[in-house]
């Protein structure tokens, strides 16, 4: 008890020294005749007409800056706009209140050509992807907008970043509670026309969640313009092997006190998924070839309304559903050798397996802006439901080389299913200070999962349940949080951003066939440091930090088996514990364009999966456990720039390392090597309506800890073509051209035995997408002293 208090009065003593000094709060907002405008740029002028401040606005047209009392000269610039002057007194704090910019019609033709939103911008703590504004990702899902964005790296489901793990994702600042193929079904159900932008955010900051070891991404939605209502259609057809169909609809309104959202979309088809696996067993090897028809039905709906009490209060409404209905029709063979490499016999694994999953996502919240100062105050309420089943059935039997029948090696049906529901509030608060911008908050989240496992054993003409494979899991998990973030402008070039955030968590897993249960409780603090240096307009500097923690997933918990066909299963481990990362980088950059990475990353207590096989029953076998401490760096470069009127480039090249260490009792030994990453996308306007993208990526082989990996390289072609005054785009994309970019050659040798591992799911593909939007930017409202510009953004950050 007196050890939690004692952490939670470092917190109190973290803000001590940001109360001693006196200054001045200078607020605004900045507009047009059409609404607000974000990243405007703020710079404050002495007498000697020296700058002394600099900001930029947010994404509501607002901007806060801490300065010393004195006399000023304010300036407000934005290209396509008259540069806005002030003089200014700053004897207390001052709300300037809206300042408008009139457009410079001399520029104007500038603007058409020049004036176009970078694909890339860089911030202190992120970098953001503007979706908008690449040709590859506009006409297909969420999923292929976020593989499309520097520094992310799509795989078997899995979404990881350079430098980091599998990360966490984010839908308008609230997190997705779904991971593997679950999230990757929701993010295929979105279509990208509905993403304004994605925030890569490598260290988050402490008023976001701990959990996950790679970071965050955060996909924010497109809310529409003030005053004016907007609906867009998707149409696509995607090609690989097998077709599949994609709709999906966006509606959007936004009158005066009233903003409403709702989107649906679905796919229907199948895709061509093909495995391999070499097991080099003492006894000689089996070559397993998996073929399958994959089934990836999903469908989505998102509806938000949000409503203005008052000029400075707001509350909503969010939901969010998901629908998956996949599954495969399985034909797995396994040829199997001699320790002469004869051909000996062969498995043949015959399955079904059909998987349904759906899940909903209800948010309530209320943001209040409490004075002119941008004090502000925001409530969530959260409940997230999650259920999901997979019926298995296989029927394995062993031939001879000349197909004789030997016998039926197995024949089983595997059931399981899990249901999660989790319930959370939390609030947080913007303080701004004379001295420091202050944020603060908690929060509470209440967790509970129910999994259960059937095994059948079909061989008898009346299916017997087999109760020592079978079993019904219960796990529980609480968290309790708090944070405080403070940021302060230590002269007009050095900017320092500091948060701590205290996470205490209690769980217990029962498992009903064991009779057993397992508790863990843990009280952990998680720092975040950053700090900026803008020597000038053309050179900044930025050194962050931050600890995080990566939770295993509730299924990964549960101790009996779930098989995968009929020689290998994947268990859980109730005993898995989280493991902890202390990321470090540093960033430099060059006129906005040129950006330096170096990156140090330390893991410990990690987790994943152990490919296991069975010298004797040949059985392979998918386990997790904490075995890892890893040492991981490398540095990069990123150049994004506009070569011309009409080419627009973004590069990156990264080299990265790692020094792995194991847990005694895997017999296994690591093995490191350098990696080289190498990415280049290109847009080219052939005119005002007609665009043209090449992307491609390069990545070599490497090692790292347990696993080699083999290269990956992809070559992405796509074009635009704008129709009806822009009202009509047509969009093609070939991805993958030369079908090289899936895993291959997933190497690991555990008690002397080597495996190979490679998956290929439809990673070649043609895609055609058309996207209809109309609307009404014209919608008359009557006058009112706060604008929806000024409204908070949904987390309250």
């Amino acid at each position: 008890m007196f050890q939690n208090l004692r952490k939670i009065n470092l917190i109190l003593l973290f803000l001590a020294p940001f109360a001693a000094f006196s200054q001045v709060i200078l607020t605004g907002t900045v507009k047009d005749s059409k609404g607000s405008i974000a990243f405007a740029n703020i710079v404050l002028q002495d007498s000697s007409q020296k700058n002394v401040k600099g900001s930029v606005t947010d994404q509501h047209g607002g901007f806060s800056i801490s300065l010393a009392p004195g006399k000023y000269t304010l300036t407000v610039s934005y290209i396509g706009y008259k540069k806005w002057t002030k003089d200014i007194v700053a004897a207390a704090d001052l709300n300037l209140d809206s300042i408008v910019l009139d457009p410079d019609i001399k520029d104007l033709n500038q603007v058409v050509i020049k004036g176009r939103k970078n694909l890339i911008e860089f911030k202190p703590d992120r970098l953001i992807f503007n979706v908008e504004s690449s040709v590859s990702a506009s006409g297909g899902d969420a999923l292929s907008a976020i593989a499309s964005a520097p520094g992310v790296v799509v795989q078997n489901n899995n979404i990881s970043m350079l430098g980091k793990g599998s990360v966490r994702v984010m839908i308008n600042g609230r997190m997705v509670e779904l991971s593997d193929d679950d999230l990757t079904s929701l993010l295929k159900s979105i279509s990208a026309s509905n993403i304004k932008s994605i925030e890569v955010i490598t260290n988050p900051p402490a008023n976001y969640e701990a959990g996950g070891d790679g970071g965050l991404i955060n996909i924010n939605l497109k809310k529409g313009l003030a005053n004016s209502w907007k609906n867009s259609t998707v149409l696509s057809y995607d090609q690989n092997t097998y077709a599949a169909y994609g709709l999906h609809n966006n509606f959007l309104y936004n009158k005066n006190k009233i903003r409403f959202a709702l989107s649906a979309g679905g796919k229907l088809g199948d895709t061509k998924v093909i495995q391999t696996l070499n097991t080099f067993y003492p006894s000689g090897p089996w070559n397993l070839r998996y073929d399958g028809r994959q089934k990836a039905d999903n469908a989505s709906g998102l509806a938000a309304l949000d409503y203005d009490i008052s000029s400075r209060t707001s509350i909503g409404i969010q939901y969010l559903g998901n629908y998956n209905n996949s599954g495969s029709g399985d034909q797995t063979n396994i040829k199997m050798y001699d320790t002469k490499s004869t051909f000996d016999s062969l498995l043949y694994n015959n399955g079904n397996r059909a998987i349904n999953s759906h899940s909903h996502t209800l948010n309530m919240h209320l943001v209040s802006r409490l004075d002119t100062l941008n004090r502000s105050i925001s409530f969530d309420l959260d409940y997230f439901t999650y259920n999901s089943k997979t019926d298995n059935n296989f029927l394995a039997r062993t031939f001879l080389p000349d197909k004789e029948l030997i016998d039926t090696n197995l024949a089983a049906r595997n059931i399981s299913d899990q249901n999660i529901d989790n319930y959370s509030a939390k609030v947080d608060v913007e303080h701004p200070l004379k001295f420091i911008n202050l944020s603060y908050g908690a929060k509470v989240s209440f967790t509970r999962s129910r999994a259960n496992i059937l095994y059948y054993n079909t061989i008898p003409e009346v299916p017997v349940l087999d109760p020592k494979q079978s079993n019904g899991f219960k796990y529980n998990e609480d968290n309790q949080a708090i944070y405080v973030s403070g940021d302060k402008n230590i002269s007009s070039k050095l900017t320092l951003q500091l948060g701590l955030r205290l996470e205490n968590t209690q769980t217990k897993g029962y498992s009903v066939t064991l009779n057993q249960s397992n508790t863990n409780n843990y009280l952990k603090l998680f720092p975040t440091a950053y700090f900026q240096y803008k020597h000038n307009d053309d050179n900044s500097f930025l050194l962050n930090y931050g600890r995080r923690i990566n939770r295993p997933a509730f299924g990964l918990l549960n101790p009996f088996r779930s098989y995968i066909n009929s020689n290998s299963y994947s268990e859980g481990n109730p005993f898995l514990k989280p493991s902890f990362s202390d990321n470090l980088d540093f960033t430099y950059v060059y006129k906005g364009k040129l950006r330096t990475n170096a990156f140090f990353n330390i893991t410990s207590a990690g987790y994943g999966p152990i490919f296991t096989s069975d010298s004797v029953t040949k059985t392979l076998i998918i386990s997790r456990r904490n075995y890892l401490k890893e040492y991981y760096f490398g540095i990069g470069e990123n150049y994004t720039a506009n070569l011309t009127d009409w080419w627009q480039t973004q590069n990156s090249l990264y080299i990265m390392g790692s020094d792995s260490k194991f847990s005694t009792g895997l017999n296994a030994t690591p093995k490191n090597s350098a990696e080289f990453y190498f990415s280049t996308d290109n847009t080219f306007s052939l005119s005002k309506s007609t665009k043209f993208e090449i992307d491609y990526t390069y990545i070599s082989s490497y090692k790292r800890g347990l696993y080699s990996f083999g290269y990956l390289s992809g070559l992405n072609l796509s074009a635009r073509q704008s129709l009806l005054k822009d009202k009509m785009q047509l969009s093609f994309l070939i991805n993958d051209l030369f079908n090289t970019a899936y895993l291959k050659d997933y190497t690991s040798t555990i008690n002397g035995i080597k495996q190979v591992y490679s998956e290929n799911n439809g990673s070649r593909f043609f895609r055609v997408s058309l996207t209809y939007s109309f609307g009404n930017n014209k919608i008359n409202v009557r006058q009112r002293d706060f604008g929806n510009e000024d409204e908070k953004s949904r987390t309250g950050n």
